[in-house]
């Protein structure tokens, strides 16, 4: 495919972002990496390779520089090798969660597709290479993947030792191998091209159960903040991860934006939003989490969990299949109006038990289309191909009582500043630290509109840098952001790719 074609068909981004590009490959064999490799440093035309290119708010398939050739692995989608007794599974970039889950559900085989937000058309590969996260048991993506195979700049074959000595269902077993751990250079990197990737899927529970749980006061979200601290810190393995979400993150996901009563460049009015606050039962914070085990632990832990909980949250609400289904059973005798809007706050969270249970689906894209409006039901959500406005900021966040207060204080005056509304979520990594994603919605074909969030953005970007948050993960717009100071890290960084990648072939400007 030629650069016209490919930026018509590739160049599509919710950022607003444009790029160059010089053509598109799409391999359908992994044998042609190496050869496109060789030809490719020998013409000194530099290769972009993605998954399946729905990083979405990142940079969707576009390369951080121009004049790249995309490499589009989405047709490598094998499973290669599943391992059902330890749950171990080797998949190539282009297999997807939705794909993974149907394999697992058609084997009947006991394990939990690490899910995402991103939906089932999202690779599974390159998420975890972004090191994405989720709120299933093994919520950190990266640290799940146990091998990796990939094709270097000069077209040589990487595996770990423990392969290449003959070990190579250890080396599927053990996630650090013998001598120095390389894999992780292929993580938010781009010294070669991933071909397949080993991960440890978690083993399915006998029970799985969400918990719901709000806040009316928002000024006591630090001491929510302690608590939701001491249950990850008591109960690991138990509890997942917890998300708490402030209220336009909720609504964003379950009712329609009101557009008609919204000034043009403003964002709703604190009166408006109160309205469709008690409209959609929805408080100032809002916390999601889930129990994974037997019974007895689960029903053991529920009881500790009330007690921590209750004294500052409020609803505290345990959700499970069988009591949605008798809240849908019982809500056809209520009035038409009481059981619409019950049945809509059912059809969320049953989706929602689904996604933390393993089972992909679309339950959070609808946020990215809450100012365009509804997307087409049933429909493969793709929010590049529809032109929404989006981009992601996704700072770190200590899991401390001050640092979050002041992080969601800091997000707040600054999206008032450009008038854009503030959705905004807290996700637990571990017991010591969030990540935070602020999806910056915006009208994509409107300049000054794309412009106004670009500015905020960076302000959010510099501003978090000052207070101490730092992004995770950054779009392809920020890369340089995060080496502009020439520190010993990237330093060290820059000398491995060179060493490596010479030529700069692979990937040109991604984090470095």
């Amino acid at each position: 495919m030629n650069g016209k074609l490919a930026e018509l068909n590739y160049g599509r981004c919710t950022t607003g972002e444009n790029r160059r590009l010089s053509g598109v490959l799409k391999l359908l064999k992994p044998e042609d990496i190496a050869p496109i490799i060789k030809t490719a440093v020998k013409h000194q035309v530099p290769l972009y390779p993605i998954s399946t290119g729905h990083n979405w708010g990142y940079g969707t398939a576009l390369p951080p520089v121009d004049n790249c050739v995309i490499l589009d692995l989405s047709e490598l989608n094998r499973i290669i090798d599943f391992d059902a007794e330890t749950g171990v599974v080797t998949v190539e970039p282009g297999v997807t969660q939705g794909q993974l889950a149907d394999f697992l559900d058609q084997g009947e085989y006991p394990y939990m597709t690490p899910t995402t937000g991103a939906g089932k058309a999202a690779s599974i590969l390159g998420n975890a290479l972004e090191r994405g996260y989720g709120i299933t048991p093994y919520t950190d993506h990266f640290g799940a993947v146990m091998a990796i195979h990939a094709v270097l700049p000069d077209g040589s074959f990487y595996r770990s030792a423990l392969t290449d000595l003959g070990g190579e269902q250890l080396d599927r077993s053990f996630k650090w191998g013998v001598g120095p751990y390389i894999d992780g250079i292929f993580s938010q990197g781009s010294v070669g091209v991933v071909t397949q990737m080993t991960i440890a899927l978690a083993r399915r529970p006998e029970v799985v159960q969400s918990f719901l749980f709000g806040l009316k006061q928002p000024e006591k979200l630090g001491n929510l903040v302690s608590r939701v601290r001491d249950v990850i810190a008591r109960y690991p393995g138990v509890v997942g991860g917890i998300n708490l979400m402030n209220a336009h993150r909720v609504l964003a996901m379950t009712t329609t934006y009101p557009r008609e009563r919204v000034v043009p460049g403003e964002a709703i009015s604190l009166e408006i939003l109160q309205e469709l606050m008690q409209k959609n039962m929805v408080l100032p914070w809002m916390g999601l989490g889930t129990l994974y085990g037997s019974k007895r632990v689960v029903n053991a832990v529920k009881q500790e969990l009330k007690l921590m909980l209750s004294p500052v949250a409020d609803r505290l609400l345990f959700v499970t299949d069988e009591r949605i289904q008798i809240l849908t059973r019982l809500g056809k005798f209520l009035p038409n109006t009481l059981r619409s809007r019950l049945t809509c706050k059912l059809e969320m969270l049953e989706r929602s038990l689904q996604l933390i249970s393993g089972y992909p689906n679309q339950t959070a894209l609808p946020l990215c289309y809450w100012l365009k409006g509804k997307p087409q039901q049933d429909a493969m959500l793709d929010p590049a191909r529809d032109g929404c406005g989006l981009i992601w900021y996704a700072p770190l966040i200590p899991m401390k009582q001050a640092s979050v207060v002041s992080y969601v204080q800091m997000v707040y005056d600054i999206m008032a500043k450009y008038r854009l509304e503030p959705l905004m979520t807290l996700t637990s990594l571990s017991a010591r630290c969030f990540d935070s994603t602020v999806p910056i919605l915006f009208d994509l074909n409107s300049e000054p509109e794309r412009r106004k969030a670009e500015s905020c953005y960076w302000e959010l970007m510099e501003k978090g840098k000052e207070y101490g948050f730092l992004p995770y993960r950054v779009g392809i717009q920020a890369m340089s952001w995060l080496s502009e100071n020439n520190s010993s890290y990237w330093q060290t960084v820059r000398k491995i790719k060179r060493s490596l990648d010479p030529s700069m072939i692979i990937s040109p400007g991604r984090y470095i």
